[in-house]
């Protein structure tokens, strides 16, 4: 994997901030740092990096808020970091969307090592390979009105192109392949985020609920004490996902 990646560090504390960037470029990546999440989304909006480091405790909008922001539009990778140890607040950063969270004071080669994991997973998942583990998949996934195409990562709802990220494309092509089949979050946890994601299973629940905003109506059914499903009626799993020329 290269390093042409662009990280951006939002802290600020200026003494933490130039620390993590020098870090960051003796591994040769390339840094823009950032003293507030008004400056960050500025950014975003402008010249958007391919990855956070997000401090929680900003002066004005907090780090919570701009991750709940960006999780609104992308699944680029955040991680978070904070002087909170508190478990609530991992949990709460979790599930807003952050794929790692350190607690400072943390090591910088710790950090980095962490930035470079994320970065092998998105680049896995945002690639041309598949998120389960070289499985292959149809050319096209068909059931009732919601339509995949997998190697464009096109979704079609009752005929209109809906934009997906890549973990709600992950998502959807997992439930869409298996029509009606109740998959655990754990077991879904392992096919979208991969099998060394360590946060909380809230983190299904979260993509789930703004799926279900970009796709109004779409029969993905929770089911209590276990994870979710997306009925069909008639026909079955081999039916219903199946290839076209």
């Amino acid at each position: 994997m290269n390093n042409s990646y662009v990280i951006a560090v939002v802290d600020d504390d200026v003494h933490i901030r130039d620390l993590v960037e020098a870090y960051l470029q003796k591994e040769n990546y390339r840094t823009v740092g950032l003293g507030s999440a008004e400056e960050a989304w500025n950014l975003w909006r402008t010249s958007p990096p391919d990855m956070w480091v997000l401090d929680i405790m900003l002066p004005g909008m907090d780090g919570y808020e701009f991750c709940r922001r960006i999780r609104q539009e992308a699944e680029v990778p955040i991680i978070m970091i904070s002087a909170k140890d508190n478990e609530v607040d991992k949990i709460l950063g979790l599930e807003l969307g952050s794929d790692d969270y350190l607690v400072k004071p943390f090591s910088p080669r710790e950090l980095v090592a962490r930035i470079r994991r994320q970065l092998q997973r998105w680049y896995k998942l945002s690639g041309s390979g598949d998120t389960a583990a070289g499985l292959s998949h149809p050319a096209r996934i068909e059931t009732g009105g919601l339509q995949l195409i997998p190697d464009e990562r096109r979704v079609f709802w009752h005929g209109e192109e809906v934009d997906m990220t890549s973990k709600e494309f992950a998502m959807l092509q997992v439930l869409a392949e298996h029509p009606n089949r109740a998959f655990t979050r754990d077991e879904l946890l392992t096919r979208v985020w991969g099998d060394d994601y360590f946060g909380s299973d809230r983190a299904v629940d979260h993509l789930i609920k703004r799926m279900r905003k970009k796709l109004e109506h779409v029969p993905i059914e929770a089911i209590w004490g276990h994870g979710y499903r997306l009925r069909h009626e008639g026909g079955d799993a081999h039916d219903e996902a199946r290839a076209s020329d």
